[in-house]
This record gives structure tokens, sequence and C-alpha cells, in this order.
């Protein structure tokens, strides 16, 4: 196997350790951000220094190749995008401290998702619809290394599938801006120009989540050890326990040990070197 090590600032004294604690017989450069230890096995230290020196790690078996996986699965808030897009919204009618408490306990598992969609929704009963084109326009940002994670896979032929409890007027823009083959999102309820703070048909929850994957994979004869997939709450640890490699990105606590890799210091894009042997 090989250690794979990424940070902003990956000290050499750091490299050296975890080379001697892992046993590995060369360190290769992949990036100024991302080295390989090839060679390397599991040992006491190496997670502790990690956390310390504040840098992502994993190992990654030999031979792994990026055309393995057949579809990537996404998350949108706050892993392919920066925001929450329902506490953007809020803002637009300064309410985003009492929804973002909301969104934040939903994401810890604290409280069931379906309630929590429901409650921050009523908060926004009556906004305006033209407030979603100004969080589109104004506020929405790709996480780091977002795109040139999304156009690796792409070109190496893997499909890709954003599931959301946003909302389809983000998860569509998105769809079109970046070629997403598939998006699966909530529909919000809009009646003479204002948010009703109902949606559409059922809530995309965790069950949704998981139901649209499983539902793309059948479609593209994709088994589970093909599929990789990403997100940072609770409510995406059902379509991710299902995914042959699983990232929690920027996650919160319960995520990260649920999933084969954790991403908290990187961008988005560090998962090629997880999901590849070779340098991507």
């Amino acid at each position: 196997m090989h250690l794979v090590i990424q940070g902003a600032d990956i000290e050499t004294r750091d490299l050296k350790e975890l080379a001697k604690l892992s046993g590995a017989s060369a360190i290769d450069r992949l990036s100024a951000t991302a080295f390989r230890l090839r060679g390397a096995t599991p040992a006491e230290g190496i997670t502790g220094l990690c956390i310390n020196a504040r840098l992502d790690f994993g190992f990654v078996p030999e031979g792994r190749k990026l055309t393995d996986f057949r579809l990537l699965v996404m998350d949108m808030d706050s892993t392919l995008i920066t925001m929450e897009t329902i506490d953007e919204l809020a803002d637009m009618l300064n309410i985003k401290a009492e929804v973002a408490r909301i969104t934040e306990r939903a994401m810890r598992g604290e409280i069931e998702y379906d309630q929590s969609l429901r409650e921050r929704l009523a908060l926004l009963k009556g906004l305006d619809e033209s407030a979603l084109l100004r969080v589109y326009e104004e506020r929405l940002k790709f996480s780091p290394g977002a795109e040139r994670m999304l156009s690796a896979v792409q070109a190496a032929g893997v499909k890709t599938l954003l599931v959301s409890g946003g909302f389809t007027y983000m998860t569509d823009r998105l769809k079109t801006r970046v070629c997403l083959d598939y998006t699966h999102s909530n529909a919000l309820e809009i009646i003479n120009g204002k948010l009703t703070g109902q949606i559409l048909g059922e809530i995309v929850n965790a069950d949704a989540k998981l139901a649209a994957m499983k539902r793309i994979a059948a479609e593209i004869g994709a088994a589970p050890a093909q599929i990789a997939g990403v997100g940072d709450g609770a409510n995406d640890l059902k379509f991710l326990a299902e995914c042959g490699v699983s990232f929690a990105y920027h996650a919160k606590p319960v995520v990260r040990e649920k999933t084969t890799y954790a991403i908290s210091h990187a961008g988005l894009d560090a998962m090629l070197c997880l999901l590849s042997a070779e340098q991507v």
C-alpha cells in the first residue's frame, strides 16, 4: 500500500518520521500539497502525528486507478459548494443565525432531518423568489479544488451524481455549469413569486439520497466497489456507507468516524490522490 499525505504546509521532518513509522520504501512528491509514501503499512503514531501537524492522510491500495470507478456521488451544501443554501436564504430575512443553528443540529445528527428542514423552511415563508437568484449569483462558490476534481473524474469517464437536501434551483444550475450527469434535490413550492415554506413532493433526506444513488448505479451498471461518495453531514451517512470508497469533507465527527477517508485540511481535489495509486 501507499500512504498519501496532504496539506498546505508539509514539513520534511514530518514526512521522514511518517516514512519511518510506516516502513515506507520511498517518498514521492505528487504536488506542492501532496506526497506519497510507497510501500507503507499502518502503524501506531501515524494518526497522532498527522492530527498534530494538521495533515490529511490515507492508505491507498497499490494498483488502484481512477478508472476503476464508475460513479461519484456528492452532497452539495458545504461539500461541492462552500455555503449552506438555506442559511444564505435565511440571511435575506435577517434570520441566518436562527436557521443556521437548526442546520448545525441536523448535520450533527442531533435532530431528525425531515423535522429540521420543515422548521427551517417555515421560517422562510414569504421570501421573494428573487432571493434564490441573488444567492446563486452573489454567494455560491465552489469548494477549493472542486472544479479540478470534477474535471479529472469526468475525464476518466466517471459519472457524477449530486444528491442534496438543498434545492433544484441550485442543483439544476450547477448541473449545467459543471456538466454533472445527474442531480436529485428538493423542489421548493413558490406561489405568486413567494416561497410558501413548503416543498413539492417528498423530502430528499438520507433515505432518498441512498435511493437515488442505487437507482443511478443500477442504470449505469456500477457495483458498490465502483462507487465513490463524498459528504459532510449526518444526512449523508446512509449513501456513504454503501460506497466502495467514501470521503468526509471538512465534516462533522460523526461522519469522519464512518468513512474511508477524512479530508479536513485540503481541498476536494485531495480525493484524486486517494482514488488512484497513480499520479492524477
